[in-house]
């Protein structure tokens, strides 16, 4: 499947379809900024779920904070409490599970869940940690220079923006 034909908003339907088989009546979803949280707050209104989703940020916790700084992405807001929860997180692409093992640290910093699960649009492989996802609607393979971002309009409906990107210097 090319990167180009990716229909972002059948992909979010299989995976409201996937997320619904994950949780639980303890379920509390947790995005990733930026396209992850876009995702986790559809998914709560879509699947009916009390509350609100929370919204994580890696960039207290990545391992190249040296090279990339603070981001202007969005501050963690986490709505409940984290101890004994059951976490799902949400994430537009997952490559090289760096940021996931960024935002694990940054959830364990606010508690300690019962059980946190992984659930993502896309896996396009590439992995340089062992992370896996619970559930993934689509998996594709991408030439290293090219990135895969969700985008969102206004009126919240999903597409893919697909980005060559520059080599390091």
């Amino acid at each position: 499947m090319s990167a180009l034909a990716l229909n972002a908003e059948a992909l979010y339907m299989e995976l409201l379809r996937g997320v619904r088989s994950l949780c639980t009546a303890n379920t509390r979803l947790v995005g990733i900024t930026s396209g992850g949280a876009w995702l986790a707050e559809r998914l709560q209104r879509d699947l009916g779920l009390p509350g609100e989703s929370g919204q994580v940020s890696s960039v207290m916790h990545r391992d190249d904070f040296a090279q990339r700084g603070l981001s202007s992405g969005g501050q963690t807001s986490l709505p409940f409490e984290v101890d004994g929860a059951d976490i799902l997180i949400l994430d537009d692409v997952l490559y090289t599970g760096r940021t996931i093992r960024a935002v694990l640290n940054e959830i364990f910093d606010y508690g300690r869940p019962a059980r946190v699960q992984l659930a993502v649009l896309v896996d396009r492989g590439g992995r340089q940690l062992p992370v896996q996802a619970d559930y993934a609607a689509a998996r594709v393979a991408l030439p290293e220079s090219q990135s895969l971002a969700l985008a969102r309009d206004a009126e919240g409906r999903f597409s893919f923006e697909v980005e060559i990107k520059a080599p390091l210097s």
